[in-house]
């Protein structure tokens, strides 16, 4: 937890939040009254209030030229020529349009500031502030999801369209117009995407918070990647994501790839890859939502960057604290159970300057904190990430494309686990655990094209993860014994991808990868049963081979038929070989002995665009094969204590179908939504002849927290000072155990959101999430725990310069 030795004082409780000529005041003292509960949000509250308290240093322009000038790109980078700029107040050259490099100038300026507005066939037509002697960078999104352009699926621009890969791309206009404010619920919009049980962020344990795509499974640990502009965000001890490190206005766009990534991607990319995309430092621009909610819960997001020449800067932050709710119907509860409630706080800062005309470098500091309640007195836990970034990239022209990465991170994971009596009157403390880790990595990637119809991209990747659990075991309230566990990974990794246009309507991408995993120093408890002392355990590793081919064939210009096969692998983390846990009454052990899972998948489908590309289906049959599987296996089940451990089951399969669709029906109304079913199976099962007898065979039962339906909806209403959101998604039953006998029933949630433009850059919003408060089913511990009542928030957005 993040602490400070000093308070903020605001008097009066009014707080004047300056971003244009006129400002504003915003009335919010209830609202700082109860942000300025937490200690451990208070110094980026003080860094956000000194930022917002210095508008003349982020936009003062001392001495500017009576001109602007500007760049027009699309969201990859890549400039937009023949754009139209519609300079419509202080400017005497009305309109003209880029040139070949997607510049402008507009001189002889009648005024020091107005706005212009900039469109381009196939994209969506932005509106700007401008003042004199600005440089203004705009980014142009598409009009259509037929014209969105991915960089996740290939490592390189590539149209939506043409991508054999099946990509949902969430563009700043859905991340708007969602209620979420939650990077994990806003994704659950996305058809496929699961975490460890159903709980939202807000209220769960972290280390719950494993995501699967396409019914791999989900647990503790991910079956797929989670990335912020290339970043890992999976902890690279136990493999879960902190879905509120990423302040949520700092957010462009969000990519998901399904199927098996390892091909370029490695062992996090199993079962696909989610990609946090940030909007550019290089503008000036200010975002800022500050908004209240019922629980108590008020939340701040800023994100603001100011661009000098060949240099920018950028800082994000983001405030949240909610007394939460109580997870236990209330015909269960006993006296122990207590709301679920947390409170984070993240920010970073990045530093960003140009190499000339080709290239540029940045650096990055990042600090997140949060501290959890976890329903009862002493289920508790808290998490601290410090991280550092570095990159780089540098355009060769006939060269090639460089970029490099570099990371390096340290963080601690503090815990504490209890047993709960049978009538939930009465809680005892079972044992803390303190998991210190840190992780030092990089990545270098070329990318050439060759000619007009080929495109090539090279990288390696290495990651160095070192990380333990320190464990004190208690008894009666006393400590009785002490253990250690943990160990060294890296993981290093080479690839190659060739997209080749063989003709006008075929596409051919050709990939592999290969990894190597070194498991080495590690140590452990003899007994992971009576986690006591700690033995030296043998180095490991492994090395594998991750192939995929893909096929893309255009029978008409708005129908395409898609193929691919692919080979994938995951390595087990160090939370699952050396760490064991407790959730509720559920004790699960860990096992050194695990190997790396191995997934064989194919998948096919068809894309179809229409109404002059303002609509896009798109739809595909998957089939996923894993050996080796790690699962949690029931060992022996008591009145009072449910035993499990992490084992290597025989196989899986996961096969289904997923639809897609998306429209803009008019400039006003957008609608989307997705269906996926999932059979997700055990298709075979080695007994531990130890454990004969007290295993029965899994063979033909459903892989624990997969739906087989699920089905999402989007619609939005967009007029220049109204915006309305509508979302829902449906989850069809699945089981929260491997013996399928404890059953998640399946539920409906419906979301909505409206906003009123005061003024440009100024709006207005509500939000309610759950607006049935129904309380569904989120766990089985073995005791049912439900899913949060109604949140309605309400607050104010302000959005100045180019964003």
């Amino acid at each position: 937890m993040i602490r400070a030795d000093f308070s903020v004082h605001l008097r009066p409780s009014y707080l004047l939040l300056a971003g244009s000529d006129q400002g504003g005041i915003i009335l919010f003292s209830q609202w700082l009254s109860s942000l300025r509960k937490s200690s451990l949000i208070r110094p980026f509250m003080l860094i956000g209030l000194l930022w917002l308290a210095a508008p003349s240093v982020l936009f003062a322009q001392a001495s500017a030229p009576r001109q602007i000038s500007g760049v027009v790109t699309d969201q990859t980078g890549a400039t937009i020529v023949g754009a139209e700029v519609d300079c419509d107040s202080g400017c005497s050259s009305a309109k003209l349009t880029t040139d070949d490099r997607g510049g402008f100038v507009v001189s002889q300026l009648s005024s020091d500031s107005g706005v212009v507005k900039i469109s381009a066939a196939g994209f969506q037509a932005r509106t700007l502030d401008w003042r004199a002697g600005t440089h203004l960078k705009v980014v142009l999104l598409p009009a259509s999801a037929a014209e969105q352009v991915t960089v996740t699926a290939n490592r390189t621009g590539v149209r939506a369209v043409e991508s054999a890969t099946s990509v949902t791309i969430l563009s700043a206009q859905d991340l708007q117009t969602t209620a979420a404010f939650r990077t994990d619920d806003i994704l659950r919009q996305v058809p496929g995407f699961s975490l460890f049980r159903r709980t939202t962020s807000r209220a769960a344990n972290p280390t719950t918070q494993g995501v699967s795509l396409r019914g791999l499974g989900a647990s503790g640990a991910s079956r797929a990647l989670v990335l912020s502009d290339g970043f890992p965000l999976n902890d690279p001890f136990g493999g879960w994501v902190y879905w509120d490190r990423m302040p949520r206005v700092s957010i462009g766009s969000i990519e998901v790839a399904s199927g098996g990534a390892s091909h370029l991607y490695g062992s996090d990319a199993l079962g696909g890859v989610i990609n946090i995309i940030r909007a550019p430092v290089d503008r000036n621009a200010i975002s800022l939502e500050a908004a209240y909610g019922n629980e108590d819960s008020p939340d701040l997001s800023l994100a603001a960057s100011r661009s000098m020449g060949p240099w920018a800067i950028g800082l994000t932050s983001e405030l949240f604290r909610t007394d939460g709710y109580i997870g236990v119907p209330s015909d269960l509860r006993g006296t122990v159970d207590t709301p679920v409630n947390s409170q984070d706080a993240s920010g970073d800062l990045t530093v960003r300057s140009k190499l000339g005309d080709n290239g540029s470098i940045f650096v990055r500091g990042s600090l997140f904190g949060e501290s959890r309640h976890n329903g009862t007195p002493l289920q508790t836990n808290s998490t601290t990430i410090r991280e550092l970034d570095l990159g780089g990239n540098w355009d060769g022209h006939e060269l090639g494309l460089f970029a490099l990465h570099a990371y390096a991170s340290r963080q601690s994971l503090n815990q504490s686990f209890s047993s709960i009596a049978a009538n939930r009157n009465t809680e005892n403390l079972t044992r803390t655990q303190k998991v210190p880790a840190q992780q030092v990595g990089f990545s270098a990637q070329w990318q050439h094209a060759l000619g007009t119809r080929q495109q090539v991209v090279a990288g390696l990747e290495e990651a160095n993860t070192h990380g333990q659990t320190n464990e004190q075991g208690f008894f009666g309230g006393h400590p009785t014994s002490t253990s250690e566990g943990g160990g060294r990974e890296v993981n290093w990794g080479a690839y190659f991808e060739d997209i080749i246009r063989v003709t006008p309507t075929w596409m051919l991408t050709a990939s592999g990868r290969v990894d190597h995993w070194h498991n080495f120093d590690a140590f452990a408890p003899p007994n992971p049963a009576q986690a006591v002392g700690a033995v030296s355990l043998p180095d490991r590793s492994e090395t594998f081979f991750s192939p995929r081919l893909a096929l893309l064939h255009k029978l008409t210009s708005n129908v395409s038929l898609t193929a691919s096969g692919y080979r994938a692998f995951r390595a087990p983390t160090l939370n699952e070989l050396y760490r064991g846990f407790r959730a509720g009454n559920v004790f699960t052990e860990f096992n050194p002995n695990l190997r790396a899972e191995r997934l064989t998948g194919a998948e096919g489908g068809a894309i179809v665009t229409g109404w002059d590309q303002r609509v896009m289906l798109r739809g595909n049959f998957f089939w996923n094969q894993i050996t080796r599987p790690v699962a949690n296996v029931t060992l022996t089940t008591t009145p009072n204590l449910i035993t499990r451990q992490r084992q290597n089951l025989g196989s899986t399969r996961s096969q289904g179908v997923e639809l897609e669709a998306s429209g803009r029906l008019s400039n006003s109304v957008t609608l989307s939504g997705g269906y996926e079913y999932t059979d997700a199976t055990v298709t075979s099962f080695t007994i531990n002849p130890a454990l004969a007898g007290l295993n029965p065979s899994l063979v033909g039962l459903d892989v624990p927290q997969i739906p087989r339906h699920q089905f999402t909806f989007q619609a939005s209403y967009s007029r220049p000072f109204v915006l309305l959101g509508v979302q829902g998604r449906f989850g069809g039953n699945q089981f929260d155990d491997d013996q399928n006998t404890l059953l998640l029933r399946r539920y409906f949630v419906l979301d909505a959101t409206a906003s009123h433009s005061l003024r440009h850059g100024v709006e207005l919003f509500v939000a309610v999430e759950n607006l049935t408060n129904r309380r569904y089913d989120v766990g089985r511990t073995p005791v049912l725990t439900v899913g949060p009542p109604i949140l309605a928030r309400a607050g104010l957005r302000l959005q100045f310069g180019a964003r």
